[in-house]
């Protein structure tokens, strides 16, 4: 009895010893979850995710998150601030390193992201610890801050349009619905990346040339597979081009908040999950855009209504064609922007979980066509997957059934995203040694 005594007197005795605002795995999780989504939702509301400011915000809030953190606890190289700091609360750490950076990317939401600090900061005692931590998180947002500033992500780049010919990416204003002489995204591919060295680190291999015969294939499978009410896609492929509709931005960044609760992942695993995630898209869509307006690739709607002058014998010409999309993103195909930032996200997951992990993604709504189509909800919402990197290559693919990529567009999309994220978990937000 006098043991049994002792052993509760133990349980209670450590249980009082806690602090106070302790929380499990999934409670902190919840505080990185929160304000991912928060944050989300406001670029989402003020953009549509048609600019890199959302991406960009969400991966330096994570960043500045995570470097609050590992100031704290160590147990991950930070990116921009380079200090300890003992005693000091996480929970508070993160919340206003969260704050800080939020309120500095969207300062009309004031009112809402300080209503949503002070919520967690009140979970946190008053005192020595909780003040430091609120000291450490405004000092890894201002280091953040600092190191993105004038990194050119709203630049702009004059665009010089070429004369029509065979594999030139021409103007479809009439499909894109754009205004005439519009040209999407030239600037972002003059961008600074997070990790890459240049927007041109990693240079894709040159596209089929339009008279071969890998061009004539990748030709003839769009134009079958990726027309509108198309014969011979089945349903299972229509479903797949519709689903994957959703920005990485969005469908990615919701993974990864199911999967922060889902796995318990801690506060510092959860901030530096978002982060990667976030630093891989930005940094894709940097790549990415540097290499389509280097090849000036034209897009499969151009491509068939013009076959008859490629120059190629064994690509008919289809004047009426349009693809499943219904509409054309007014920029040059080769190679996918969304093989791309999927698969650099993707390399983020696997770098956490393993690619070897069976998952399910959500996308309750997509597009009707192009942006600001309207929307309409997917039946099913949910796709299944056994692996990261079967997920990235179906979302690459998926622009081949929906009519607006080729699918050596797709496959090296797929290609330099992975490239690009492998880039940024194998130097960025690594193991400390003091782990």
């Amino acid at each position: 009895m006098r043991i049994l005594c002792l052993a509760i007197w133990c349980f209670f005795a450590a249980a009082c010893a806690r602090p106070s605002h302790a929380m499990g795995a999934s409670d902190a999780a919840s505080l990185a979850v929160e304000w991912n989504e928060t944050l989300l939702d406001i670029a989402s509301e003020e953009d549509g995710f048609l600019t890199l400011k959302g991406v960009r915000a969400a991966a330096m809030m994570h960043i500045a998150m995570h470097d609050a953190l590992s100031a704290i606890d160590g147990r991950y190289k930070p990116y921009a601030l380079e200090s300890a700091v003992v005693n000091a609360d996480p929970v508070a750490a993160a919340a206003e390193a969260a704050f800080r950076v939020a309120i500095d990317q969207y300062s009309d939401q004031r009112d809402a992201l300080a209503a949503l600090r002070d919520k967690w900061l009140a979970s946190v005692p008053d005192g020595a610890a909780k003040s430091a931590g609120v000291e450490a998180g405004e000092a890894a947002a201002n280091a953040m801050m600092q190191k993105r500033a004038g990194d050119g992500w709203d630049g702009e780049a004059e665009y010089r349009w070429h004369p029509m010919a065979p594999g030139v990416y021409a103007e479809f204003n009439e499909h894109s619905g754009t205004p005439e002489g519009f040209i999407f995204g030239a600037g972002w591919a003059q961008a600074k990346g997070f990790a890459l060295t240049s927007p041109d680190q990693f240079r894709a291999p040159p596209p089929p040339d339009i008279k071969s015969d890998a061009y004539m294939r990748a030709y003839n499978e769009v134009k079958e597979v990726g027309r509108f009410q198309s014969m011979t896609r089945t349903a299972d492929q229509t479903h797949l081009a519709l689903w994957w509709k959703d920005f990485a931005e969005d469908s990615h960044n919701r993974l990864a908040r199911d999967l922060a609760l889902r796995e318990n992942l801690d506060l510092t695993q959860s901030s530096r999950l978002f982060a990667l995630v976030n630093m891989n898209i930005f940094d894709a869509y940097v790549s990415v855009f540097d290499n389509k307006f280097f090849y000036n690739h034209w897009r499969p709607y151009t491509a068939i209504r013009w076959a008859a002058n490629d120059e190629n014998p064994d690509t008919e010409p289809e004047l009426t064609w349009t693809n499943t999309h219904r509409h054309t993103y007014a920029f040059p195909s080769y190679p996918s922007a969304h093989g791309a930032a999927c698969a650099a996200a993707m390399t983020a997951f696997e770098d956490v979980f393993g690619d070897d992990y069976a998952f399910t993604m959500r996308t309750p709504m997509v597009d009707i066509a192009g942006p600001m189509s309207g929307k309409i909800e997917m039946h099913p919402q949910e796709r299944s997957f056994d692996r990261f990197s079967d997920a990235a290559e179906e979302c690459g693919l998926s622009r081949v059934y929906l009519g607006i990529h080729f699918r050596y567009d797709s496959v090296e999309g797929i290609q330099l995203g992975s490239k690009v994220g492998r880039n940024v978990v194998d130097h960025y937000l690594t193991k400390s040694v003091r782990d």
